[in-house]
């Protein structure tokens, strides 16, 4: 996926989980996050930001910029929340990635009700093959290897345990971690932040529920489904 007029600046501060002050041109502006997350290791006093400018295009937006990536040293993360399931559907329809047990698809549906949760996607093959696809991005780094969650996320245990339901009546299922970045050595569940979902994911993975990795490449204005990365649960 592709951003329009992007911008550099300065991150400065984020007054809450919404918005960000950010030095561009010498001039303190304020811009939309694109990620409700933490990101403290991310959005640090004076790190090299890009934001998406929608001057012309505001429609009924509030404010001009928004932060969409962000540099940490030498590694240029995406941090948009909204990409990784563009970047799956783009991925998908290109045949870019493959799903284990789905031969080529012939339906591909966003945001399907299953159970009591909402997943992600729904696909269909061309035996049809039903299965249902519920997409991580991943942005949090620690030397080369990527972790999720960065936060407590009781919604992702749920989104689990529907997936390993799905297994028991008969459909496909996936989950995929889409790393928002290049230069990952390997994927691990973060049990520092919340070891309930990473129990979960090693019961999704014994049950049937295949789990997915992949890793981004990204540039100040795109982002496209890179290459899979090694799993360690």
């Amino acid at each position: 996926m592709e951003y329009k007029n992007i911008v550099k600046g300065k991150f400065i501060s984020r007054p809450n989980r919404f918005i960000a002050e950010v030095e561009i041109n010498g001039e303190t502006v304020r811009c939309h996050v694109k990620n409700t997350g933490r990101c403290r290791e991310l959005l640090i006093p004076g790190t090299d930001v890009y934001m998406e400018d929608f001057a012309g295009r505001m429609g009924s937006r509030r404010l001009r910029y928004s932060l969409i990536a962000v540099m940490k040293g030498s590694r240029l993360i995406n941090m948009d929340s909204q990409a990784p399931n563009k970047v799956i559907a783009e991925a998908l329809k290109s045949r870019a990635i493959r799903l284990p047990e789905m031969n080529s698809l012939r339906v591909i549906k966003a945001e399907k009700t299953y159970g009591c949760s909402r997943l992600d996607f729904y696909v269909e093959d061309i035996s049809c093959r039903q299965g249902f696809i519920e997409v991580k991005g991943v942005t949090l780094e620690e030397d080369g290897i990527a972790m999720f969650p960065d936060a407590p996320t009781e919604r992702g245990v749920r989104h689990i345990e529907e997936l390993c339901k799905a297994v028991s009546e008969g459909f496909c299922a996936y989950i995929v971690f889409v790393i928002q970045m290049k230069g990952i050595e390997l994927f691990t569940p973060n049990y520092r932040t919340h070891a309930a979902f990473c129990e979960a994911l090693k019961k999704a993975s014994a049950c049937g529920v295949h789990i997915l990795c992949c890793d981004c490449f990204v540039t100040p204005g795109s982002i496209t489904a890179g290459d899979p990365v090694k799993l360690r649960l």
